[in-house]
């Protein structure tokens, strides 16, 4: 049975890298008929926050991993760390360490004089301690202390960057148990995988060098291990370390902006692995095709643009009904009533081609609902005084039309040949007068939408505006 497991750390919302991760471990679990499983890591007491828990919990909602086993907390289990802190020292694989601070800085200090590399230096191992003479401080809280091998080497084969090898010489003697009780990040990592029976840890490539000291930390509890693959990291198009400035926010702004999950699910997917050429697909082909082997070594680069593409074909394909409702909530937030005015459902059928997300296409839903004045320069360069007449007789002959939209076409052909003008000359000053702007759909459509009476009473001020 495939277990994989997502492990955040509520310091902060979820952003593309952990949101990346978390769809490859989702779906390579649903690929082998597995279970993904959710753990909140929020051991540090000073960052972690409900309010980070909650929109990691919303986020994973969004992007349709709302399904997991979980979520468990660390902080609900720390009973159970000390117990097998307690179980490594009794069999000789852990011991306390009762370094204060200011020892190890004065320690990392005299090393780098010497140009050594800075590492703890062993002395509370239970040898050293009785060369030393050293025996235990009273009032002083002790941590804990793996006793790492002192040679021989770790040789584990990560399924996307192959074999890796690091000398026990490397590494020194890691922290379990901080002194208030808490385990560290590497300690409670490995607790949690063995007794959550992960056997697939997928993680960024930033954890790559912790993991010789996690399988220390498994060959001293006599665990058996998990296969590693470190997916490669996520920069900006510049190749710099992916942040803000890059367009990257967390996942819960691109819901704000008007991104469709879906769309964000499937650019996250193509994020350093791919399936042949395929560019768009859905969440179903990706756990039918999601693998490790083409995950890429290299790191990916974010592209804005190439994101903004796909939530624009997402947009076009989506189902009328669901995007009238996501695009209500926009303009509902702009203080736009729909009213008496046309169906929602229709506006965006009209719209969506052009859309590339949910608040453009809110901010193009507008004027169906709201009269927007133009500006001067637009009314200035349109409403021209040869075109004046012909615009006039239009709103007349609107009055007596067929409110669809072939009577409406045919009453503006009518209207151009009589005044012999193109339809452009006719089209430009409609949608100014009408929209606000020369960027709509086709003119009689959309007159169709906006309807009789609202589109004569817009004419009506134009022209009066202009004519003053």
């Amino acid at each position: 049975m495939v277990r994989t497991r997502f492990a955040p750390s509520p310091t902060g919302y979820l952003h593309i890298g952990g949101a990346r991760t978390a769809l490859f471990c989702w779906a390579y679990a649903k690929k082998h008929g597995g279970t993904f499983v959710l753990r909140i890591e929020d051991t540090d007491r000073e960052r972690s926050t409900e309010a980070s828990t909650q929109a990691i919990l919303d986020s994973m909602q969004w992007l349709g991993m709302g399904e997991y086993e979980g979520p468990y907390y660390q902080m609900q289990r720390l009973e159970r760390y000390r117990a097998i802190a307690d179980q490594l020292i009794q069999r000789g694989h852990a011991y306390y360490d009762y370094s204060s601070r200011e020892e190890l800085d004065a320690l990392r200090e005299q090393q780098r004089a010497r140009g050594e590399k800075p590492r703890y230096d062993g002395r509370w191992r239970p040898s050293s301690a009785k060369r030393l003479g050293l025996t235990p401080p009273p009032g002083v809280k002790p941590v804990v202390r793996l006793l790492n091998p002192d040679d021989g080497e770790i040789t584990f084969n990560d399924l996307v960057k192959g074999p890796i090898t690091v000398a026990n010489a490397e590494l020194d003697d890691l922290v379990l148990m901080r002194s208030d009780g808490i385990p560290t990040y590497n300690f409670g990592v490995v607790v949690d995988d063995i007794d959550m029976d992960i056997t697939h840890v997928i993680r960024g490539d930033d954890h790559v060098n912790n993991t010789p000291r996690q399988i220390n930390i498994y060959k001293a509890l006599g665990a058996k291990l998990p296969l590693f693959a470190h997916v490669p990291m996520i920069l900006g198009q510049d190749g710099e370390r992916l942040s803000k400035r890059h367009g990257a926010v967390s996942v819960m702004q691109y819901e704000d902006e008007g991104f469709l999950p879906e769309a964000l699910v499937n650019y996250l997917a193509r994020l350093g692995w791919s399936h042949g050429d395929e560019e768009k697909f859905s969440s179903d082909q990706l756990i039918q095709w999601i693998d490790l082997e083409h995950i890429s070594k290299s790191p990916a680069r974010f592209n804005p643009e190439k994101l903004t593409w796909l939530n624009q074909q997402y947009i076009k394909e989506a189902d009328d009904a669901r995007l009238a409702t996501l695009t209500s909530r926009f303009l509902l937030a702009d203080g736009v009533t729909m009213g008496d005015g046309p169906p929602l459902e229709k506006v965006v059928a009209l719209l969506k081609d052009r859309a590339t997300t949910i608040k453009s296409l809110a901010d193009a839903a507008v004027y169906f609902y709201r009269r927007v004045d133009a500006p001067d320069d637009l009314v200035r360069q349109h409403l021209t005084p040869d075109v004046r007449p012909a615009l006039q007789a239009l709103r007349e002959r609107f009055a007596a039309t067929d409110w669809a939209r072939p009577q409406i076409n045919d009453t503006i052909k009518a209207v151009i040949a009589e005044h012999k003008l193109k339809l452009p000359k006719i089209a430009m000053p409609l949608r100014v007068m009408t929209a606000g702007t020369t960027h709509t759909p086709s003119i009689d459509a959309t007159l169709e939408l906006i309807g009789r009476d609202e589109v004569i009473a817009r004419m009506d001020k134009a022209l009066q505006a202009s004519n003053s």
